[in-house]
């Protein structure tokens, strides 16, 4: 098993906008990926088009995960966003999707935070802080091993089955 892991700059090929796309859609992901405030916002359809993927690169720091050559997932952080839970000035907020389904529970994820934390620090920042929805235990539980600590929860924040649920907020200092 070959992990990599290629900063995304422009242009971006078109099987990025594609896989994008994919993942934005995938039902097994879309309670998971996105923030959802109504079973309408589940069942809608977006697309990854060049403007959204441009914006988000002005913003962003985004890195694609390669498993084995394919392309598996992406991760990504931005610094000092106005969603933060803790106002702390140089903290980064990272996110990451791991889009295809060959390539989740075999460690990938974990491998990926690894490398963006590092790409963090050698940016010269000192704080990360993210966002998981509270049915995601799989993910609580990968960000506590990995030294992460709850600073905070935010309720009614997302909708999945027929309820809304909370947001952790968590930290670490790096």
């Amino acid at each position: 098993m070959t992990v990599q892991f290629t900063k995304l700059a422009d242009p971006i090929p078109p099987e990025v906008y594609s896989a994008f796309t994919k993942w934005e859609n995938d039902p097994a992901l879309v309670h998971l990926t996105r923030l959802n405030h109504n079973q309408a916002d589940i069942d809608r359809e977006s697309e990854a088009d060049f403007f959204e993927l441009d914006a988000r690169l002005s913003y962003n720091r985004i890195y694609l995960i390669y498993l084995d050559g394919q392309l598996v997932g992406e991760m990504s952080y931005q610094i000092d966003p106005q969603h933060l839970y803790k106002k702390e000035p140089g903290t980064a907020w990272i996110g990451i999707t791991i889009g295809e389904e060959v390539a989740r529970g075999r460690g990938i994820g974990k491998l990926a935070m690894q490398h963006i934390e590092g790409e963090i620090r050698a940016a010269g920042f000192k704080r990360i802080e993210l966002g998981v929805f509270e049915f995601n235990t799989l993910a609580q539980k990968l960000y506590l091993k990995m030294g992460y600590t709850e600073i905070g929860r935010i309720p009614d924040f997302t909708f999945w089955q027929d309820k809304l649920w909370m947001d952790i907020r968590m930290e670490k200092y790096i």
